[in-house]
């Protein structure tokens, strides 16, 4: 997994954080052949505060290999936040780091939009295959 943005372990620049106003950042990844569909996971590991979803998408085509900044695949559905948002909520902590992980599924999952963050995250657990993460170690 990687982004045109930043590099794995480095910051994740200011514009993809809740004072930028851009979006989700742009990734790309490999290695979802054999997959029915493929999952996005944003979380934070922040040792003050604890861990936060900022996004979560589902059902991406496994044929689709990026994303475009402030952009969702047309096709895939979103699911809860922490928050209890439906969307790429923005970062704004400075303390620890921001995870990016796609994951390989051997299903299409059977939610909907919004679906509950606890389900979205159990069903793409049990039915992960591959994953491939992008850290950024703290907001420019």
């Amino acid at each position: 997994m990687s982004s045109p943005r930043f590099r794995d372990g480095t910051p994740l620049p200011h514009d993809y954080s809740c004072k930028g106003g851009q979006g989700n950042p742009p990734l790309r990844w490999s290695g979802t052949s054999g997959a029915k569909s493929v999952a996005l996971v944003v979380d934070d590991n922040n040792p003050r505060t604890g861990s936060e979803v900022h996004w979560v998408v589902f059902n991406i085509d496994p044929d689709t290999t990026e994303l475009a900044e402030n952009d969702v695949p047309r096709g895939a559905r979103q699911g809860m936040t922490t928050d209890g948002k439906i969307g790429y909520a923005p970062p704004c902590e400075t303390d620890g780091s921001y995870r990016f992980t796609v994951y390989a599924l051997n299903v299409k999952l059977n939610l909907q939009q919004g679906a509950s963050l606890a389900k979205t995250l159990e069903d793409i657990a049990d039915h992960t295959i591959a994953r491939g993460r992008l850290t950024a170690s703290t907001i420019e």
